[in-house]
């Protein structure tokens, strides 16, 4: 059964002070002190593609921010996948998880904001704010919930050399009786059960089913995990931008992504982007274009001709093609909606689908792409038969 969110019952923190610094300014006693990085996931095209051996749990993907809850008798650490606190964004989560939670834990989940029709991630976004002032009011105009799905530590264990298997057992148990805003996700070993989900929860705001293999340990930073979505999508960097031909803002976003040696690679560009949001792209990058240049990893491809894999190169296909560009610092990231990925790019223009400010550039890796191949070569050729 889906978790179900019931009224808000906490409040927000009077001790909270809010602050900007690294994890960890004073050290928890616990077996594993912040940061620690969350495992991943590796998207897989659907429930076929799955490894064929051993147990499998699937659970809901939850469509929030990713975070590692460290509690240390009345200290809470709300740890974030780029090792940086979200803590003073949700203040309102601190009482709630003194409350449900044992005195000295650490559990992986995610930080979701429910809405009248499911799970609303840009409300989610707006959390993440300068001001304190703005952070207190969203928090009690849109409260955030806790969804609890792998525990990584408790009382003096550590638990990450157990199994997954042993891992949710033990979650069952100690937060088996945790109350609204803070929750356990189902799970299921199902697979009729989690097909169902996977069609039944889109409506609802989660994107898909996470699968993790019952004898897997928890490996941070690792792609061990499994996700199957409704969309094939990626997080990448963006490293410039082209302007949009009638010079009303931004016409396409040029995308990146890292190989395994820290190169920034140009994978294509998302684009088809309404008149106002044009503008507003432009509004929103206009700060990263001071000394965008300096240092930039694209910096010689300005230089480059004939080929058209570069921006600002000559179209292959269309020579009098304005490809001109416009360097920005690489320091956001964007969620986009791909169809295939071919020679390492985007095979058609990316659809934007949202900014994500709780991802770093460096982060933005082909790892996380896990690309199915066509059906039609695979009946063609037999891949995967050889």
């Amino acid at each position: 059964m889906l978790v179900h969110f019931g009224p808000y019952r906490g409040r927000s923190d009077p001790e909270f002070v809010a602050g900007s610094g690294p994890l960890a300014c004073k050290p928890m006693d616990l077996p594993l002190r912040p940061p620690v990085r969350p495992m991943l996931s590796k998207a897989v095209g659907t429930f076929d593609a799955l490894p064929a051996d051993g147990e499998l749990f699937f659970e809901p993907k939850w469509d929030g921010f990713r975070c590692i809850v460290f509690r240390d008798g009345n200290e809470i650490e709300l740890g974030s996948r780029n090792e940086r606190p979200l803590t003073r964004y949700f203040p309102e989560l601190a009482g709630a998880l003194r409350r449900e939670l044992p005195p000295r834990i650490v559990v992986d989940g995610e930080v979701v904001v429910p809405g009248d029709k499911g799970l609303d991630f840009d409300a989610l976004q707006q959390r993440i704010h300068p001001a304190e002032s703005r952070v207190r009011m969203l928090a009690e105009k849109t409260p955030a919930s806790f969804i609890a799905f792998d525990l990584l530590a408790v009382g003096d264990h550590d638990l990450t050399a157990q199994p997954f298997s042993v891992r949710r057992e033990r979650l069952c148990a100690v937060l088996g009786h945790v109350a609204s805003p803070v929750h356990v996700t189902p799970a299921t070993t199902s697979l009729d059960e989690a097909r169902e989900w996977f069609e039944r929860f889109e409506g609802a705001g989660l994107d898909g089913v996470v699968v993790k293999r019952a004898g897997d340990l928890y490996q941070p930073d690792k792609r061990v995990m499994f996700k199957i979505k409704h969309h094939r999508d990626a997080d990448c960097a963006v490293a410039g931008f082209r302007w949009h031909k009638d010079g009303q803002g931004i016409g396409s976003l040029l995308l990146g992504l890292y190989d395994d040696k820290g190169t920034l690679h140009h994978v294509g560009v998302c684009a088809s982007f309404t008149a106002a949001f044009r503008r507003e792209l432009a509004r929103e990058l206009e700060p990263l274009r001071a000394g965008a240049l300096d240092g930039h990893p694209w910096r010689g491809w300005a230089e480059a001709a004939g080929d058209g894999r570069m921006p600002g190169a000559v179209s292959r296909w269309n020579a009098r093609k304005d490809l001109s560009w416009e360097p920005v610092r690489v320091e956001r990231v964007v969620e986009v909606e791909f169809d295939q990925l071919q020679a390492g790019r985007f095979r058609r223009v990316a659809r934007f689908i949202r900014w994500r400010p709780d991802r770093t550039p460096e982060s933005c890796t082909y790892a996380q792409l896990d690309v199915a191949i066509p059906r039609e070569l695979r009946e063609v050729f037999d891949v995967g038969h050889r």
